[in-house]
Parts: C-alpha cells; sequence; structure tokens
C-alpha cells in the first residue's frame, strides 16, 4: 500500500482512478499506484491520499469500503481497465463527467458512448511518446542481432557464437512506420540519427512534417515494398489487422516487424506461420492480441524479441503522464 499525503482532499492510487469534488471545487483524485509518486506531490494544494484496491463493474472498492463510480467526478484509467457501456450505464446522469486515459490509446473505452451521455474522454498523448519509441527501437536491435534468444541461452549454460553469429546492421537499412503520429515522429527521427533509411505510411498527412523531418509520405503497398524493418505504431482498427498475411505476402523476404501499438494490428496467426517459413526474419512485440499473452507458440518463438506492454513503463514517461493528468483534472 502506498503513502498517505494528508491535505485538503482525498487522493488514491489504484487500478482505475477516481476524482472527486467535496468542498468547493476542490476535486479528489484516486490514482494508479505506479503512478502515484510521479504525480500526488503535483496535487500538494488539492488531496489528501489512500488507496483503492480493486475495480469492479461501475464501483470501487476503496480502503475496504465499496463506493460507486457515480459520486466520483472524474475516473482515470490505464490500459488494463475497461469503461464500457455497462460501467457508463451505471454512472451516467451523475456527477460522474469525465474519464482520463493515463496513456495513449483509447479502445479500452467505449468512446462515443461516454460522449454521448456527456462523459468527456481524455488521454495524456505527449507523455509516452519517448520511451514507446525506444523500446521500439530496442526491439530493433534485439531482432537484428538475436540479442533476446542469444541472452537466454547464456543463461542455459550455452555459447553459440556461431549460431548467432549472422546479426545485420540497421546502418543503412529502410524503416517503414506505420502511423506517423508523436511516436512514429519519435522512432523516425532515432532511425535517421544512426543511419536508416525512413519512410512512413498514415492515413493523415501532416503539413510540413515530411520537410521538418526528413522523412516522406508513402502509400502502404510501396512501404511493405521497400522496408528491411517495419515498425506499427497506429491505433487499433476495424475491418482486421494491419498487418495481415496478405501485407505480410507484400513485403521484402526477411522483413523484421515490430508492434509496440496494439496487439490487434498484426495477425498473430500470420505472423507465426511466416516466422516459421522465414518470409518474417524476426519480429519485436510489446503488445498481444489477448492480454497477459496466450499465444505461447508466438512469444515463445526464437526469432520473437518479446516484452509484456511496457512501452510507456519507465520513471520519465510516468512523471509526464503524472503531470499531464493533473493539468486535466486541475482544468475540470
Amino acid at each position: 500500500m502506498g503513502p498517505t499525503y494528508r491535505r485538503k482532499q482525498r487522493v488514491s492510487v489504484a487500478s482505475t482512478q477516481c476524482c472527486r469534488r467535496r468542498r468547493g471545487d476542490q476535486p479528489a483524485v484516486v490514482g494508479r499506484q505506479q503512478l502515484a509518486h510521479a504525480y500526488l506531490v503535483h496535487l500538494a494544494g488539492v488531496g489528501e491520499a489512500a488507496v483503492v484496491h480493486d475495480v469492479r463493474g461501475a464501483v470501487v472498492v476503496h480502503e475496504r469500503r465499496v463506493v460507486a463510480l457515480r459520486d466520483f467526478d472524474v475516473a482515470i484509467i490505464r490500459s488494463k481497465t475497461k469503461l464500457r457501456a455497462k460501467q457508463i450505464d451505471e454512472a451516467k446522469g451523475s456527477r460522474f463527467k469525465c474519464v482520463i486515459r493515463a496513456g495513449v490509446g483509447l479502445d479500452n473505452i467505449d468512446v462515443q458512448y461516454a460522449k454521448d451521455n456527456g462523459i468527456e474522454v481524455k488521454n495524456t498523448p505527449k507523455s509516452p511518446s519517448e520511451s514507446v519509441a525506444e523500446l521500439a527501437m530496442a526491439h530493433m536491435f534485439s531482432c537484428a542481432r538475436y540479442i533476446s534468444i542469444a541472452g537466454h541461452s547464456m543463461r542455459e549454460g550455452k555459447w553459440e557464437k556461431k549460431a548467432y553469429g549472422k546479426g545485420i546492421e540497421l546502418t543503412g537499412k529502410t524503416l517503414g512506420i506505420v502511423g506517423f503520429g508523436r511516436i512514429g515522429q519519435k522512432l523516425g527521427k532515432m532511425a535517421k540519427a544512426i543511419g536508416m533509411n525512413v519512410i512512413a505510411f498514415d492515413i493523415f498527412h501532416i503539413p510540413g512534417i515530411e520537410e521538418q523531418l526528413g522523412i516522406p509520405y508513402v502509400e502502404m503497398d510501396e512501404l511493405l515494398a521497400q522496408a528491411d524493418f517495419v515498425s506499427v505504431h497506429a491505433p487499433a482498427v476495424d475491418g482486421g489487422a494491419l498487418i495481415s498475411a496478405e501485407n505480410i505476402a507484400k513485403m521484402k523476404d526477411g522483413v523484421v516487424i515490430i508492434n509496440t501499438s496494439r496487439g490487434t494490428n498484426v495477425d498473430e496467426a500470420a505472423l507465426l506461420a511466416a516466422l516459421e517459413s522465414g518470409k518474417v526474419r524476426a519480429a519485436g512485440l510489446d503488445v498481444y492480441a489477448d492480454e497477459p499473452a496466450t499465444n505461447k507458440a508466438l512469444y515463445s518463438h526464437p526469432m520473437v524479441s518479446c516484452t509484456p506492454h511496457i512501452g510507456a513503463a519507465t520513471m520519465e514517461a510516468q512523471k509526464r503522464i503524472g503531470a499531464e493528468i493533473v493539468d486535466i483534472i486541475k482544468s475540470f
């Protein structure tokens, strides 16, 4: 259980976080434990800290008491916690007026349904960009040089220098970025800094960004045909995976696929088949169709560098996310 900070109002830390007004316009906030130390200090003039242990439906188990979500003004949630129509129905028409996603993706929230019922939906898109981009780059290095499997084999007492002596360099290779928002742009700048050629695809073109970064937009098929590395940074899409069996077939032989966006953006069965056939050299994955991941054949494949959805899980990103959340709460 995290520490308790005594202030004017109550500030709590948990899997779902909520903000309740008690006196005047001062909010009380319920925050997730791993975010607490990063942002509670910013609420010094606002609230008192406590701990929320669990979230069940539209109620919050708060210091061994059950309180209704409808009794709060703001809910702050992470990727694992869902805010669907059921929870919204139980809370609509009450003081509950805003949900903040501590992160970027909003696919765990029924966004339009919330808005239709008078509940604002906010997120913190600026804060985790650097951390997610760095993890994507780390997976690229890992896939290029067998870092994940080579390290694992050494922990088993093996010395397989010859087996893992056929790595490739990133310098001079072409990186195709699918989804060219903040994270994609950060990765593009990092990749150019080590001598990669970078191209990008996005359904939305940001005016002037090509000239500013020296990274051209191309059509999806052109990106798939040219890229030695394909890194996905798009939100979850309807109508099937962005990296489907059809799109993998359009890629170069020996391509490396990186996904730190949403697990459903990659067809896991198609990716596994392509790894087995050698069409795909390697894959770096931080997100999965099911989380915790259930596709053991994929995440245990020797040519998969995998992490358990830790893209934004750096101390620096958490501090920035916390500060961004506090700014939203203070303006609410």
